[in-house]
């Protein structure tokens, strides 16, 4: 795999330096991305985007917020199809009533207000959009983070909820055009590697040094229609962890064969950068160069060939040591080492699920590699799920299913729950391989507060199905001299007519919707204040802060349509003490007001009349983190300290745009302090006051002055930024959140 230093034109299908009659300007207008960005643009300037989507879609554990937001800001009707899946909350014993009750709030907002209705276990979200939604040229917007469309031609976004709840409001996605890096693929993949063990190699060449970070990765080259559709999808869905923005690849004949068999044969057009297409990087990859991988914990950047770990497995164990004491400290002591059998790495569990592993291809390669062997009767199990009941139902036809479950795999209905810790959660100490998307810490369902943890590496389908068929020995697929039988998958839209509510987008305004006991309405939030005064909660120093450290998926989900009950969640695996200091600042008891005095009189000491402002300025709480927001789009990372008295973060830079949007969407500021984490200013429990903070912002000014204020009255000086914002982002941080702004 090789990554170019410098921008690449695509020249006669191949990417050259320069080329003559080619330009840079021109260049940038013949790419794919640009084409579809921006006939969807609705600014008339190519270079700031207001996008309007085709479609937008969610899950049970983001609709009901979105709608409420939407509904709280002047919703009458779905202005586009809007689809609500039932995939992650689909477990309804958890939490009583509640996770049903969710669902029938969004069954009853799609006949109200004209919408999509999947009901649980049909199909994971991904999974539907691509059968029903998806089309070549169009755009889809996502409260998911693996929104991730385009080996079907689809440039597909995952943002939080208020960026879907803008275009419920006929609002706009509104971003800087953003740079386009070119994967050309050459070759052809060995026997045995699938799509996550090219997604994996990806991933390792590109996270840690931000080289796709928020922009468009447009795959071409010829090794493109090497891949099949559902290979090609495999590999598109984990395009999410390395941080870009969107993904679109070239189509061709599989492609529209794909449409063809899913009944919607003019969704196709062949798509294909124009000739001189200029890319602001390259990434090469010879397919037939790619071996079995595997993602250790924490990370899926975190890989490694099969063979590698097998052959230096206690050097392998050694980092993933290393990189646990990073995420964890001394809270708990991590290793892998004692599933160290005679030299060899044993895997107590296998699960191959949700919308990167649950795929038809996916599913077939494991149970030719099953077939007639024996996964064992000991701690090894693995679990199955497809990714939607018309693939599961074409597995019982052609014999996929019998032939695992001979072996002694278990099958299960369409759910994302192991992709984020809400179903087969390993036992404590257990260590479980995964085809899904993410290894984040706990995002498998152990909690380290309560003294439990396991661990998950992410691999293809067809090496977990390898390691199964050696009783959970670690074993790459190429080990094993399998005949793949390349079935055929013949689709059936039946299944979906007879389920999915669907209504052909007609509102009907007179249904009423059924709310449950934990659907609570969003609290009301303040204006910006002209002043700021911000206690410090919490202070995290890793390299990266996730969204699932931020907000806890897993068992949490049941409270996302209660906004104060999923606060108490907030940082909980991270700094359990942050809900605690968070209410204090915000419920301004007795200790707070007492230390806001001490603060007042330090600023007037400094100059008087800093001290005056500082008396009558707005209070609220802040973070600080390194760089916050990789992995989920769940707005929830953000409200949630946001109804738990947050009015900013401050970070030496953001993971993700979607994670710093939704601060911004909950009127929160962005803050960048650019000097690093070494010498902070400030730390946990000191104050920061930003004087003239709504000046600022109105102002559109660079930067403004802070003054942090520690505990023995010193007060340090420094610079905050907020990076760029569009006119409207000013406003929804300026009214205090977007549901203020819209409804103004």
């Amino acid at each position: 795999m090789k990554l170019w230093q410098s921008g690449a034109y695509f020249v006669d299908g191949k990417l050259v330096e320069s080329a003559d009659g080619c330009n840079v300007c021109d260049g940038r207008k013949k790419t794919m991305a640009y084409s579809i960005l921006q006939n969807h643009n609705t600014s008339g300037d190519d270079a700031k985007l207001k996008i309007k989507f085709d479609k937008i879609t969610s899950h049970d554990i983001t609709y009901v917020g979105i709608i409420q937001t939407a509904r709280a800001s002047g919703l009458k009707k779905f202005p586009l199809p809007y689809v609500l899946t039932n995939c992650h909350n689909s477990l309804c014993a958890v939490g009583g009533t509640i996770n049903e009750d969710d669902h029938m709030f969004g069954l009853t907002c799609a006949q109200k207000y004209g919408g999509v209705y999947v009901p649980p276990h049909m199909a994971v979200i991904h999974q539907y959009a691509r059968e029903m939604l998806a089309e070549c040229g169009g755009m889809i917007l996502g409260s998911d983070s693996h929104t991730r469309y385009g080996a079907l031609g689809t440039m597909a976004i995952g943002e939080g909820g208020g960026e879907l709840a803008k275009q419920l409001l006929n609002k706009t996605y509104d971003v800087a055009y953003p740079g386009v890096v070119a994967v050309y693929l050459t070759g052809e993949p060995v026997p045995g590697v699938g799509p996550q063990d090219v997604a994996l190699a990806i991933i390792k060449a590109v996270f840690d040094n931000g080289y796709v970070k928020n922009k468009v990765m447009e795959f071409t080259g010829p090794g493109v229609s090497k891949l099949s559709a559902d290979f090609r999808i495999g590999v598109d869905v984990m395009t999410t962890e390395t941080t870009c923005l969107s993904s679109i690849w070239r189509t061709d004949e599989k492609i529209e064969e794909w449409y063809e068999i899913h009944g919607r044969p003019d969704a196709y057009k062949e798509l294909n950068p124009q000739n001189g297409a200029y890319y602001d990087g390259a990434i090469e990859i010879d397919l037939s160069e790619i071996r079995p991988m595997i993602a250790l914990p924490f990370h899926p950047s975190c890989a490694y060939t099969i063979e590698e770990v097998n052959k230096n497995l206690m050097d392998v164990l050694d980092e993933t040591e290393k990189r646990a004491k990073i995420s964890f400290g001394d809270k708990v002591q991590f290793t892998l080492k004692n599933k160290v059998i005679d030299g060899k790495l044993y895997v107590d569990q296998g699960v191959i699920a949700g919308c990167a592993g649950g795929g038809f291809e996916n599913i077939c390669a494991a149970a030719d590699i099953l077939k007639g062997k024996d996964t064992g009767n000991g701690k090894f199990l693995l679990n199955v799920y497809p990714a939607s009941m018309p693939v599961y139902q074409e597995l019982m036809k052609n014999g996929a299913f019998s032939a695992l479950v001979s072996a002694g795999a278990i099958i299960k209905t369409a759910f994302c729950g192991p992709c984020f810790g809400a179903g087969d959660t390993p036992a404590n100490g257990a260590f479980s391989i995964r085809h899904s998307t993410r290894n984040f810490p706990n995002r498998e369902g152990s909690k380290i507060q309560n003294g439990q943890l396991s661990s998950v590496a992410l691999m293809d389908a067809r090496s977990i199905a390898a390691t199964a068929a050696n009783k959970g020995f670690l074993t790459a697929a190429t080990e094993f001299d399998t005949e793949f039988s390349g079935k055929k998958y013949f689709f059936d839209k039946a299944i979906y007519d007879k389920r999915v509510y669907d209504s052909k987008g007609v509102a009907h305004p007179e249904v009423n919707i059924q709310f449950g006991p934990n659907i609570k309405d969003w609290p009301e939030q303040k204006e910006l204040g002209n002043d700021l005064l911000l206690k410090v909660v919490s202070e995290i120093h890793d390299p990266v802060t996730t969204t699932d450290e931020l907000i806890p998926s897993g068992e949490t989900s049941s409270f996302r349509s209660n906004p104060l009950g999923l606060a108490e969640f907030t940082l909980s695996r991270k700094d359990p003490a942050y809900v605690g200091r968070a209410k204090a600042v915000r419920d301004m008891n007795d200790e707070i007001k007492a230390e806001i005095k001490q603060v007042v009189t330090a600023l007037a000491k400094k100059d008087a009349d800093l001290g005056a402002k500082a008396a009558s300025a707005q209070i609220g709480s802040t973070i600080f983190a390194c760089k916050p927001g990789d992995g989920s789009a769940r707005e929830q990372a953000a409200s949630c300290q946001r109804v738990l008295g947050a009015s900013a973060n401050i970070a030496n830079e953001y993971a993700t745009k979607r994670y710093r949007s939704n601060l911004i969407n909950w009127g929160m500021l962005p803050f960048v302090y650019k000097d690093g984490d070494k010498n902070l200013p400030f730390v946990n429990d000191d104050y920061v006051f930003i004087p003239e903070v709504r000046k600022m912002i109105c102002d559109k000014l660079p930067c403004v002055k802070a003054y942090a204020v520690k505990k023995d009255g010193s007060v340090n000086e420094f610079e905050l930024s907020v990076g760029d914002l569009t006119d409207d982002e000013r406003k929804i941080i300026l009214a205090g959140c977007l549901i203020n702004f819209y409804r103004e």
